[in-house]
């Protein structure tokens, strides 16, 4: 005996909860499948205009970082013609710049897309659209993971499109004071492709924390605080505890990722790859847990 199909309608009203709806072959509960519930929540995304300010202008700042760190850069090499300790700092350096002015804006596109993953989950209570949300998704789960799908997406192809127009603008001004940068090597690709999935991390931070604090204002300056304020406090404070620890903040471990050789007492890139996983992983997972357990 074949299996009753449920069509959407009229006739489907009396359907009983946890019946699969035509169409919804991925809904494993009552409501919307989730390549339904990913639809409405990418179209909710891309129709804010606070959403499309806030990646403009992170692509404004990638790519005029890149130029300024690239002007930047040529006048350092400048300077060392006729400086000789500018020449010394800049023979042990100026390959290592030159080469990181298209991701020279990162430290700016991560607190920009970090603070649009706060604002993405901490909106929907302060207006209330969590009420309709939940209710078309009584599973919630579901639009958590697809919220969190579109902010690391977006993120992630927006700082690598972004960075990767920094480079292409920095290639004439460095061109200009002799300085090579070669787009397609695989330094270049390794730092465009790390700098766009640690942004890509940050923001899924972000969405956990505006989930977990159901507040703008307290989310975006809990990122500050993570990702700006203790990396200079665990600097100025003397112990080798806050020495060592400053090494697994999160936002200390892209340089790791990216350095092309490993220093000692740095993490190696396999291990700060994990260690910034972990400060994803975390979050998300006690977001998403209180998000099922808490009260709208």
């Amino acid at each position: 005996m074949s299996p009753t199909t449920f069509e959407s309608g009229p006739a489907a009203a009396g359907a009983p909860a946890g019946t699969a709806r035509s169409g919804d072959s991925l809904s494993t509960g009552p409501g919307p499948s989730f390549l339904r519930v990913l639809n409405s929540e990418a179209i909710k995304f891309s129709t804010l205009l606070s959403t499309l300010i806030l990646l403009a202008s992170t692509a404004v700042v990638l790519v005029g970082f890149g130029a300024l760190s690239a002007w930047g850069t040529g006048q350092f090499a400048r300077a060392a013609e006729t400086d000789q300790g500018a020449a010394a700092a800049f023979a042990a350096q100026g390959s290592e710049l030159a080469l990181g002015a298209p991701t020279s804006g990162i430290p700016f596109a991560q607190l920009i897309l970090g603070s649009l993953g706060v604002l993405l989950m901490s909106s929907e209570f302060t207006t209330g659209m969590a009420r309709s949300t939940f209710a078309a998704v009584p599973k919630r789960t579901p639009a958590f993971l697809a919220k969190l799908l579109v902010v690391v997406v977006t993120a992630f192809a927006l700082t690598a499109v972004s960075a990767y127009l920094a480079g292409l603008v920095s290639l004439p001004i460095l061109d200009h004071y002799g300085l090579p940068l070669d787009l397609g090597s695989a330094q270049s690709v390794k730092l465009l492709l790390v700098n766009s999935a640690y942004v890509a991390a940050v923001a899924a931070i972000g969405l956990a924390l505006g989930a977990l604090l159901r507040n703008s204002a307290g989310g975006i300056m809990s990122l500050v605080g993570l990702f700006f304020v203790l990396p200079i406090v665990f600097q100025l404070i003397p112990g080798d505890f806050f020495e060592e620890a400053r090494k697994y903040l999160p936002g200390n471990t892209v340089q790791a990722m990216t350095a092309t050789e490993h220093f000692p007492d740095t993490l190696e890139a396999w291990q700060a790859a994990l260690v910034l996983g972990a400060w994803v992983v975390v979050p998300v997972v006690l977001a998403g847990i209180l998000l099922k357990k808490r009260d709208v």
